[in-house]
C-alpha cells in the first residue's frame, strides 16, 4: 500500500467491482487507452480477478472514501512487451472521468515511480500512449518521462484496431536529478 497526500494505492479487491464498473463503463475512458467500456458488474469483477492482479497493480482511492476510482500499475519483466530486462518495467494508468484535471493521475504515478527506483531496484521505466491521447501524454510529461519513439503499426486487440502509438521513458538518472 502507498499513500500520497490525496490518495490511497491498495491492491484491487473483489468488493471494488462496482466502482470498477461505475468509471470502466465510461465510453471516454477504456477505448482511448485500448480496452472497450465495461458492459457490466461481472466483467469489472473478472477484470480485477484477471487484469487488475498484477503484483504492483493498484486501486487508485481517494484517502477520504478508500473507493477505487483508477488504476496505476507498474507490469514486470513477463508481463509487458515494452522489455525483456529485470530491471525495466512499463508503467500503465487510468483514472475515472469524473477525477480528470485534478492532477490526481500525476499523483498516483509519481507515488508508483518512486516505489519502482526507491524500492524495485528499476533503471528505467517505460510508458506508452495511442495517437490522441493528450491526457495520458501530458501526464507523462509532468512525470519527466521524455520521448522515445512512436510505432505506425500497434495492434490493439481488444479494441480489433490498429492504432500509432507513442513511447515515452524515465531513466532511473533523469528521475533522481528532478528529486534535487
Amino acid at each position: 500500500m502507498l499513500t500520497t497526500e490525496r490518495l490511497l494505492l491498495r491492491p484491487w479487491n473483489e468488493s471494488d467491482a462496482e466502482s470498477l464498473y461505475k468509471y470502466a463503463s465510461c465510453p471516454d475512458v477504456g477505448p482511448i487507452a485500448g480496452w472497450p467500456p465495461h458492459k457490466s458488474l461481472s466483467e469489472s469483477l473478472e477484470v480485477i480477478r484477471n487484469v487488475l492482479n498484477g503484483r504492483e497493480c493498484y486501486a487508485v482511492c481517494l484517502r477520504s472514501d478508500n473507493i477505487a476510482i483508477g488504476a496505476v500499475e507498474l507490469r514486470l519483466n513477463g508481463h509487458t512487451d515494452m522489455t525483456e530486462r529485470d530491471d525495466e518495467c512499463e508503467l500503465g494508468y487510468w483514472i475515472g472521468k469524473p477525477f480528470w484535471g485534478q492532477g490526481l493521475m500525476p499523483e498516483a504515478a509519481k507515488a508508483l515511480i518512486d516505489h519502482a527506483f526507491n524500492n524495485l531496484g528499476m533503471k528505467t521505466i517505460w510508458c506508452g500512449y495511442y495517437d490522441g491521447n493528450t491526457k495520458s501524454r501530458r501526464v507523462q510529461e509532468k512525470l519527466g518521462f521524455e520521448y522515445h519513439h512512436t510505432c505506425n503499426d500497434v495492434d490493439v486487440p481488444l479494441m480489433h484496431e490498429v492504432r500509432v502509438g507513442h513511447t515515452s521513458c524515465l531513466t532511473y538518472e533523469n528521475w533522481y536529478k528532478r528529486q534535487r
